[in-house]
């Protein structure tokens, strides 16, 4: 059976770490052309090197999402290096973990909107084009934040579901252009500088101050054997892991008892340390 993603143009976003970098070595590992966008050069540049040993073509592109011609001049150069694009992946994403009374820094919201949503919004737009050209796929790494309400993340929750729903609307809108719009929902992910980087009460990333993962997050490894599962197929929505489907169907019968849940989980992890 042929490879699905062998000799696709596949640009990734906040590739230097975490998330982003696992699916660049994925993506190299299927053969896949790869563009890769991050703002910190030297690990963006240890990346690609790791995925050009893997035998495909990787283009760097040192930018922020926040920028818009930053996310302009990413389709730019995929283009150029690769002809095309197949597949956007809009990984580049921020958190927060401080209860919202507590907040005394409130342009963290500005933050995490311009990075989770705006950034998305940003490189999706000038590469829209070039993938209804080859029918090709847009992806949002986005978090089962995006459905559900989450104590100490108003934030992220926020902008997490302002995501949600522009892509919800992105996808009715080029149903007939042939672009699929699929949306990841994530559990907590093991692996990742995501926690470390989180946003404070202060405004200031977190560091080695909180919390680790529960026995239920979700590994690297199966977070990327999914999302190429999902691209492959042009799924429109991947829950990871597929349990917390449930999660979502009962928060929409059975509210109070959904967020029950979620309040158990997210003491839990206040009880963790990393």
């Amino acid at each position: 059976m042929p490879e699905p993603h062998q000799g696709k143009s596949v640009v990734i976003t906040g590739a230097s770490a975490g998330l982003g970098a696992a699916l660049a070595r994925a993506f190299a590992d299927a053969g896949a052309g790869l563009t890769l966008l991050a703002r910190r050069e030297d690990e963006l540049g240890q990346v690609a090197e790791d995925c050009r040993t893997r035998g495909v073509e990787v283009t760097t592109v040192i930018g922020d999402v926040t920028l818009v011609e930053d996310g302009r001049r990413l389709t730019e150069c995929a283009v150029a290096a690769h002809g095309g694009i197949d597949c956007l992946i809009a990984n580049a994403g921020m958190s927060m973990w401080a209860p919202f009374e507590e907040v005394t820094d409130l342009s963290l919201f500005r933050r995490l909107l311009e990075v989770n949503y705006l950034g998305a919004v940003h490189c999706v737009h000038p590469a829209l084009a070039f993938l209804q050209q080859r029918q090709g796929l847009f992806v949002a790494i986005s978090s089962i934040q995006g459905r559900l309400g989450v104590p100490n993340h108003t934030g992220y929750v926020a902008a997490k579901h302002a995501l949600q729903g522009f892509c919800d609307t992105l996808r009715m809108e080029q149903a007939s252009r042939g672009v699929q719009v699929l949306t990841v929902l994530l559990h907590w992910l093991r692996g990742t500088e995501l926690r470390r980087n989180a946003f404070g009460a202060d405004g200031e990333p977190m560091g080695d101050r909180r919390r680790g993962h529960s026995s239920e997050s979700v590994s690297l490894e199966q977070a990327c054997a999914a999302i190429l599962g999902g691209v492959a197929k042009r799924e429109r929505e991947l829950v990871i892991p597929w349990k917390l489907r449930a999660l979502t169907k009962l928060h929409g019968l059975r509210p109070r008892a959904a967020e029950a849940i979620v309040r158990r989980a997210v003491n839990k992890q206040d009880e963790k340390r990393e």
